[in-house]
């Protein structure tokens, strides 16, 4: 906010609006198919991991309010997916469970869900816009000695581009980490019908001191990550 002359005059200065299909566009316009990629729920400590793909093949306008899910309110990610649905040309979700964590590690499961959500897509995406340092569709020097084997990374050579703080920067992006936290925080939800004492439906598996008092009471059960450093149950 400035102040103009002798007068007093408050002339306010507005931030300028963050272009969320900055990426999308130039991809967009050397005829790339390009989809968002992101995950959520990689430090829960019970229930599934997510990942959110997103295909878009024009720049049109995402719904307004689309942002880092993390800045919305649940009833705001809610009210988006509709208009996501809408908007987006392609969306999918894919998942691993607490087991297949616990069998693959964390960073291969990663790069299976991200497998999974791509493989449900009608179309072949030519470029993948991910959020964060890394690309989870890959898995370098992955090694499992699970007796389940690991599927195929079908798209571990897709090319990428990796965007730190993407659901903040990228429509695609963004979109898919909303529609993975929606569907995953259900799951979370519906879990918690059965098992109402680590309080799901409002810690959606994260270690909330509820959860963490929970384990510590009653142990963990089948859909807790037992290779993470749990509370050990009381005597």
């Amino acid at each position: 906010m400035l102040r103009g002359g002798n007068l007093g005059t408050l002339v306010v200065v507005s931030a300028p609006i963050p272009d969320l299909l900055e990426f999308e566009r130039a991809l967009l316009a050397r005829g790339e198919v390009v989809v968002g990629v992101d995950e959520v729920g990689r430090g829960a400590l019970a229930g599934p991991l997510t990942v959110g793909a997103v295909v878009v093949r024009g720049d049109q306008r995402p719904p307004n309010g689309l942002n880092d899910s993390k800045l919305l309110s649940s009833a705001r990610r809610a009210s988006l997916v509709e208009p996501l649905h809408q908007w987006a040309a392609e969306w999918s979700l894919g998942s691993v469970s607490a087991a297949e964590i616990d069998d693959w590690g964390l960073r291969l499961a990663l790069a299976v869900a991200a497998t999974r959500a791509l493989e449900k897509l009608k179309s072949a995406p030519t470029h993948a816009l991910i959020d964060g340092n890394f690309n989870l569709l890959r898995c370098p020097h992955a090694v499992s000695f699970a007796v389940t084997a690991p599927p195929p990374l079908r798209y571990d050579s897709l090319p990428v581009t990796t965007l730190i703080q993407g659901d903040r920067r990228s429509a695609c992006i963004a979109a898919a980490a909303v529609l993975a936290k929606v569907h995953r925080d259900a799951v979370m939800v519906a879990l918690h019908e059965e098992f109402g004492e680590y309080q799901w439906a409002q810690n959606k598996g994260y270690g909330a001191p509820e959860h963490l008092e929970a384990i510590r009471r009653r142990g963990p059960n089948i859909h807790h990550r037992r290779t993470w450093h749990l509370p050990v149950p009381s005597p």
